[in-house]
C-alpha cells in the first residue's frame, strides 16, 4: 500500500472511528508531540526540519494526488507566494525545534504560543487600524508570562535562548499565516503544505550536517514517525475536522497544543515544568485563548 493510501485509510479510520470532536484533539495531541522528537532525534534542529519535511512531503505529495489528480496552482503569481511560505515554514521549524534543545519542552513550547496574541496585534497594523486596547492587554500579560520563563534576561544563558528562539517561531508562524491567509486561502491544506514541506526541504538541504545512513533503524524509525504520524496525518484530520466543526472549536482545542505537548514531555522525556515556568505558561495560554474568543465573536 502506497504512502498516500495508508495516510487516506489512517484518516478514514480516524473519522470512522472517533467523533470529529475526538479526532480533532488527537490532532491537536499529535501536533503538540512534535516538540518531544526535539530531544529524541540526536540530531540538529535544521536536520530534523529538512528529513521531517521531505518525508511529510512526499506523503502528502501522494495524499493531494490521490484526491485532487494534480498539484498544479491557479496562477504563477501562486508559486512566488508558496516560495514566501515556504522560507517562513522552514526557519520557523528550525526556531521551534532549537527553542526547545537550549531549554526544554515545556518552555520553547510556551515561548512559540505567543503567536496567537502576535496575530491579533499584527493583522490591525498592517490594515492600518489602531489595536484595541484590550489586545494591548493581552499582549502585556504575555510579555509578563514570557519574562517569568527567563531564568536571566541575558543570551549567554541557555534557557533564555531557548525563550528568544520559541518566540523568534512564534513570530515566523504569524507571518506565514498572515501572508498565507491574504495570498494563498485559495487552497486546500494538503496542497499548501505539500509545497510548503517540499520547498523547506530543498531550501534547508545545503545546511544539512548529517546523512540519513548514519542513523541507526531506531532514529530513523523516529524520523518515520515524526514525519508521517506526527506531520502528515494530523494536518489531514485537522482538515477533515475543520469541515465538521466550527473554526471556533478548532482554534479554542488548539490552544490546549501547550498543555498537550508539555504533558507528553513529563510523561516520556521526564521534563517536569518548575512553578515559575508553570504560572508563565498559565498567563501565555490564557492570553491565547482569551484572543481566540474574542477573534471568533468579531467575526
Amino acid at each position: 500500500m502506497s504512502s498516500a493510501n495508508r495516510l487516506k485509510s489512517a484518516s478514514e479510520a480516524a473519522s470512522s472511528l472517533l467523533s470529529p470532536l475526538l479526532q480533532l484533539h488527537l490532532a491537536v495531541l499529535l501536533f503538540g508531540g512534535t516538540a518531544l522528537f526535539s530531544n529524541l532525534l540526536p540530531l540538529p534542529a535544521t536536520d530534523i526540519t529538512t528529513f521531517r519535511a521531505a518525508i511529510a512531503c512526499i506523503a502528502l505529495s501522494l495524499f493531494t494526488l490521490k484526491r485532487r489528480g494534480h498539484l498544479k496552482l491557479q496562477r504563477m503569481w501562486d508559486y512566488g507566494v508558496i516560495l514566501i511560505l515556504s522560507i517562513l515554514v522552514s526557519s520557523h521549524w528550525v526556531t521551534y525545534f532549537a527553542a526547545m534543545q537550549f531549554a526544554n519542552v515545556a518552555i520553547g513550547m510556551i515561548a512559540f504560543f505567543t503567536y496567537p496574541v502576535m496575530t491579533v496585534v499584527a493583522e490591525p497594523l498592517l490594515n492600518r487600524r489602531a489595536i484595541p486596547l484590550k489586545d494591548l492587554a493581552n499582549g502585556l500579560m504575555v510579555l509578563i508570562g514570557i519574562a517569568l520563563l527567563m531564568p536571566v534576561p541575558s543570551l549567554s544563558n541557555d534557557t533564555t535562548v531557548g525563550v528568544a528562539l520559541g518566540v523568534l517561531s512564534a513570530a515566523l508562524f504569524t507571518a506565514r499565516n498572515l501572508v498565507q491567509k491574504r495570498y494563498f486561502s485559495g487552497y486546500d491544506g494538503a496542497t499548501t503544505m505539500s509545497y510548503q514541506t517540499g520547498l523547506a526541504a530543498l531550501l534547508l538541504l545545503p545546511f544539512v550536517t548529517h546523512s540519513p545512513t548514519e542513523l541507526s533503524n531506531y532514529h530513523l524509525g523516529l524520523l518515520l514517525l515524526l514525519a508521517l504520524v506526527f506531520t502528515a496525518l494530523p494536518h489531514a484530520m485537522m482538515a477533515q475536522s475543520l469541515r465538521q466543526l466550527s473554526a471556533k472549536t478548532v482554534s479554542l482545542v488548539g490552544c490546549l497544543q501547550p498543555l498537550y505537548g508539555v504533558s507528553l514531555a513529563a510523561v516520556i522525556l521526564g521534563q517536569l515544568p518548575n512553578l515559575q515556568t508553570l504560572i508563565g505558561g498559565t498567563l501565555v495560554v490564557a492570553a491565547a485563548l482569551i484572543e481566540t474568543q474574542q477573534s471568533r465573536k468579531t467575526h
